[in-house]
């Protein structure tokens, strides 16, 4: 076996066990709104891997989580800094070292908002969703944003655009994992929605939008693709371009 065969072998397998994430807590503007508030958050950490199912939605939706979700609804200010927070399992523990998740799921993060009614509302499916935040990878150096998740311990941060109109909305924060991407269904995808109301929105512009499932297809080079072999020098986020004010 090459040298090169066992290295992606070793990447592929590395952390089988023990490598999910979940998106589990919520900071505005820096302030901590407290572990699972206002978040659709289950308690299986698994991935999922049909681009087609409902599933891809919140992460199954509220029916199949085997605990009570949140229903607070996260005050948010238009223009603000929010901060996601993931970890490998609930309850995190010290010392785990595939937290917040293993080092070997290189990929995207993404993050989307769709407004909605009420954003406790069970239903999730028919939304129309607009891209508000994405990191890929920086070919100069390989690194992913998920390294980047992993040295910030669990946290990304992005921007509630300012031009929006208030009001509840779903946010849909997500990972995609690519170490074994080289054919479909392989890319992991890791995303819970989080219940939000965005306050002082001017309602400026309205940003063109996609639905779930639909946004993303398994043809999509950014959802197949080989991250290993040749380098990459360039790496396609899949979904709309980021909305901007």
């Amino acid at each position: 076996m090459s040298k090169l065969l066992i290295i992606v072998t070793a990447a592929l397998f590395a952390g089988t066990a023990s490598a999910h994430t979940i998106f589990q807590k919520l900071y505005v503007n820096g302030a901590d709104q407290g572990e699972l508030t206002g978040i659709r958050a289950p308690d299986y950490d698994g991935p999922i891997t049909d681009v087609t199912s409902n599933d891809i939605i919140c992460n199954g939706g509220v029916n199949p989580y085997h605990q009570p979700v949140s229903q607070a609804v996260i005050n948010v200010p238009a223009g603000a800094t929010v901060t996601a927070e993931w970890h490998h399992v609930l309850n995190q523990a010290a010392g785990d070292s595939a937290d917040p998740i293993d080092s070997s799921h290189k990929g995207p993060v993404i993050s989307y908002l769709a407004k909605v009614p009420d954003a406790t509302q069970s239903t999730v499916t028919g939304l129309q969703w607009f891209k508000i935040y994405e990191d890929g990878l920086t070919a100069s150096t390989g690194q992913w944003a998920v390294d980047r998740l992993i040295a910030n311990k669990g946290k990304v941060s992005f921007t509630i655009p300012s031009c929006i109109e208030s009001g509840q909305y779903l946010l849909r924060h997500e990972i995609i994992a690519l170490h074994g991407a080289s054919s479909y269904p392989g890319a992991q995808f890791y995303m819970e929605c989080a219940q939000l109301n965005i306050v002082g929105g001017s309602g400026a512009k309205s940003p063109a939008t996609v639905s779930f499932p639909g946004a993303y297809k398994g043809s999509d080079p950014g959802i197949t693709v080989n991250i290993y072999y040749p380098p990459l020098t360039n790496y396609t986020i899949p979904g709309p371009a980021v909305f901007t004010c």
